[in-house]
């Protein structure tokens, strides 16, 4: 048995068998990430779909996604590759691709427009070996690394991958304690303390999603948007703020799509305290 440290979980995880996340796994006693370059999706994407609107616009980047995630967002876009049951079926599926193989890829895309490579789809901490090995060799290539992630991982994760990784968008899902732990299965003080800590080491934009009944006072927003702004004036940068509609679907389908206008109207709020609000899905 051994205990995976990488989020607030610390899960104790047989020999042999997996964390919470489906990925950590127990290997001769020691935490492994079984999704070590195990490859379910890849994709050259404009950068702005990460969403990054402030970081080399107009560019494209090299996405790359395996399997696995540590929260259960019900209204998961991504769930057949982070904790659905076709989730893990890919352990068996997924083809290899050595961090090695993977710059090689990047650099053969430059020509289209390509600037490095963003982790991202699933939740890519979850294997921050694999991000960390990839992005050092990347870096080394003279490319850009980008995560796309929902910061729930420790200030160790964190460290290990601030030296390689030039931008990130996280997932500011909401502003409770209660939203974030009975719907999301997260901790918001983690993700709060991830930001904090990455906004010191590189280009950071965050993402809400707001959902209807949950995260769309103007009250929630103001918050998020305070804190945002106290990261702002501690660091002297601007960290743009993505607010996107959201849509039935996966396990929640009980509620219908966010309304435009409520998005445009939290985009005013939020346009009161910073420089750069961005909409989505509208």
């Amino acid at each position: 048995m051994a205990v995976c440290k990488v989020c607030f979980r610390h899960c104790d995880i047989d020999e042999g068998g997996f964390g919470y996340c489906g990925v950590r796994s127990c290997r001769e006693g020691r935490v492994v990430a079984d999704n070590y370059g195990r490859i379910t999706s890849l994709a050259l994407d404009p950068i702005e779909k990460k969403p990054l609107n402030n970081f080399y616009p107009q560019s494209r980047i090299l996405s790359v996604g395996s399997y696995g995630c540590n929260l259960r967002c019900p209204f998961c876009q991504n769930h057949e590759i982070s904790w659905s049951e076709r989730a893990f079926e890919f352990r068996k599926e997924a083809e290899y691709v050595s961090p090695k193989e993977l710059v090689e890829l990047a650099v053969e895309n430059i020509p289209r427009g390509n600037i490095g490579i963003a982790f991202t789809y699933n939740e890519p901490l979850v294997g921050y070996e694999f991000v960390r090995d990839t992005a050092r060799l990347s870096h080394e290539a003279s490319l850009k690394n980008v995560l796309v992630t929902n910061g729930c991982a420790s200030p160790e994760v964190l460290s290990e991958l601030a030296p390689w990784i030039d931008a990130m968008n996280i997932d500011l899902k909401g502003f409770s304690d209660e939203y974030y732990s009975k719907l999301l299965g997260g901790d918001r003080r983690m993700v709060l303390d991830f930001i904090t800590g990455a906004v010191r080491h590189c280009h950071v934009e965050l993402t809400t999603l707001i959902i209807p009944g949950e995260n769309d006072s103007e009250g929630e927003m103001r918050d998020i948007c305070s804190f945002i702004k106290r990261l702002e004036l501690e660091n002297d940068k601007d960290i743009p703020l993505h607010i996107s509609r959201f849509f039935p679907r996966f396990h929640m389908t009980d509620r219908p799509a966010t309304d435009v206008g409520l998005i445009y109207r939290l985009a005013g709020i939020a346009g009161e305290y910073l420089k750069y609000v961005y909409t989505g899905n509208c």
